[in-house]
């Protein structure tokens, strides 16, 4: 019971030694102790300050990215509405050359048409002049096949003459 009933002298040598315990604390331990929780203080606070740039850095940088998001994409729609454009020119150029083509081609078939008609037209006359000759060839092969009947067509014909 006595440890729950501190003598004086006993509250004196424990008051002591405390104080021995403090002084040697105070004098070697406290001093870098100190240090290193002020030290450990100023490197929490620089990753916090850290820590706050890289937030607003990263802001920034989001920021950033969603411009340029945005850029891409209306450059993006822009090259799209180009190419649109581009391809239904050359889509109407191409209806156009298209359109072309097929009148010159129209056109070349009716000279060509025109052309074999003429020629056609052209054969049959050289064919019914032929077949005419032959024909009055033939007649008058009949015809002046008799004597008289050649000096009275040569009468006839010397008559005409003179009357010309």
């Amino acid at each position: 019971m006595e440890l729950v009933t501190p003598n004086i002298g006993l509250v004196f040598w424990m008051t002591l030694a405390f104080g021995i315990l403090l002084f040697i604390l105070g004098k070697f331990a406290w001093k870098p102790i100190m240090k290193m929780i002020k030290e450990r203080e100023n490197t929490i606070e620089e990753a916090l300050q850290t820590a706050e740039k890289t937030k607003l850095e990263m802001a920034n940088l989001q920021l950033s990215n969603e411009k340029l998001l945005k850029e891409a994409k209306e450059e993006r729609e822009a090259l799209l509405r180009e190419a649109r454009k581009i391809k239904d020119g050359i889509v109407l150029e191409a209806k156009h050359k298209a359109t072309d083509e097929a009148n010159k081609i129209i056109e070349s078939a009716r000279l060509s048409i025109q052309n074999d008609k003429m020629a056609a037209i052209t054969e049959l006359k050289n064919q019914i002049a032929s077949l005419s000759i032959e024909i009055a060839e033939k007649i008058l092969n009949a015809e002046l096949a008799d004597k008289d009947k050649q000096n009275l067509l040569i009468n006839k014909f010397l008559d005409e003459v003179k009357l010309n």
